[in-house]
């Protein structure tokens, strides 16, 4: 099973583990209790250990009497992990709080975003709860088990996921929902910007499962899901109708090179050769560093256009950037037998003169020479003055 839909979930009135419900068998999943959320509250999960540990406590009072009637000790629960400050995440903990006769609370630790709700942290602090506050980066222990905290702002500021690497499991508060998108919260610091950085983090991970702030479960489509949110953030800004090259051409002017980068291979996922799309993807991927890439798509380009002279360019500019310096010089004495006189060939070609100690020929270069020259001009400008 890959997913268990809202429907299944809905059946399912009281805890399970993970591994009941997805059927898969890992020492994360048999510990974790899973209820799922209801209207206003989110969904929940407890971690069983030395000590019972819970993300995102909800705001369901009748989560934590089930758990008595399955012979939980609440008095048990000694750490609360928040995913963000909104109240269907972090209310329940005030309820766990006041609900039960005996509880330690001076004995709880709430882990949560240094940027989360000022007002939240002074309550829980005045009623004796150690708070934790974390910025990204850190490595939390639940349970006995490690989770990396990644920042993930963009529905609030102080959005956090929590990371299982030995699992590849992702806790995502609301940042990635199945099927779904939340909506950014200005009044909560939510930015748009915030948001797609976010998911350009989470899409570098190697994530196989979801384990959502709402919704049903995901796994083993964890990157699929991550995708599927990038993807409607994108439409967000370009608007859900537009064709992919030129949503790709908006997103690249507006420097989103990454957003860009996801709609060519969209595109290409479609037309393999398409060659408008090859071109822009190269140019993304020069532009982003990933200069390897770059330069083997470049070549495809080649393959079937020796002549095409921003192909040759990409390829010198991709072998200027790994250090190829000499070889560089070929594609771009190429693009100028084409185009004399195009103004970025003949700067590739002095800078690859002149990292390849050629520095007289580099200067002959005139185009070049000024460009050196109000270079260093511009680095002398930022030293401070010595008197």
């Amino acid at each position: 099973m890959d997913e268990i839909s809202n429907y299944e979930l809905h059946t399912q009135e009281n805890w399970q583990t993970l591994a009941e419900l997805l059927k898969i068998s890992n020492p994360l999943f048999e510990k974790t209790f899973f209820l799922f959320g209801y209207d206003f509250s989110c969904n929940n999960y407890l971690i069983q250990g030395d000590y019972l540990a819970i993300i995102d406590p909800g705001n369901d009072y009748t989560a934590f009497m089930q758990l008595l009637d399955l012979g939980f000790d609440l008095t048990d629960i000694k750490k609360i992990a928040l995913t963000h400050g909104h109240p269907d995440h972090v209310m329940g903990a005030l309820e766990l709080f006041r609900g039960y006769p005996g509880y330690r609370i001076s004995e709880v630790e709430i882990i949560m975003h240094a940027a989360g709700p000022q007002q939240y942290k002074e309550l829980v602090e005045s009623l004796g709860c150690r708070l934790t506050e974390v910025k990204g980066g850190e490595t939390i222990n639940l349970s006995g088990f490690e989770f990396e905290v990644i920042h993930t702002p963009g529905h609030t500021l102080d959005g956090i996921s929590l990371f299982h690497e030995p699992t590849r499991t992702l806790f995502s508060g609301d940042t990635v929902l199945p099927h779904a998108m939340a909506e950014v919260d200005p009044s909560a610091g939510g930015r748009m910007d915030h948001y797609l950085y976010s998911l350009r983090t989470l899409r570098k991970r190697e994530i196989q499962h979801v384990m959502p702030g709402h919704g049903g479960l995901v796994a083993h489509l964890g990157r699929q899901v991550i995708d599927g949110t990038f993807e409607g953030l994108i439409k967000k800004v370009v608007g859900v109708d537009t064709p992919c090259m030129e949503g790709a051409m908006t997103l690249a002017q507006e420097g989103l090179l990454e957003e860009a980068l996801f709609y060519t291979q969209k595109e290409l996922a479609v037309d393999h050769d398409n060659p408008r799309a090859l071109e822009m993807q190269a140019f993304l991927l020069l532009d982003l560093g990933r200069n390897d890439e770059a330069g083997g798509i470049f070549d495809r380009i080649l393959q079937q256009d020796h002549r095409h002279f921003h192909a040759l360019l990409g390829k010198g500019r991709s072998l200027l950037g790994m250090g190829g310096f000499p070889a560089s010089l070929d594609y771009f004495d190429q693009a100028l037998e084409i185009n004399p006189q195009d103004r970025e060939a003949l700067i590739n070609k002095g800078l690859a003169l002149y990292l390849s100690g050629r520095q007289d020929e580099a200067m002959d270069i005139e185009i070049f020479q000024k460009e050196f020259a109000w270079r260093v001009k511009q680095e002398f400008a930022k030293e401070p003055l010595v008197p």
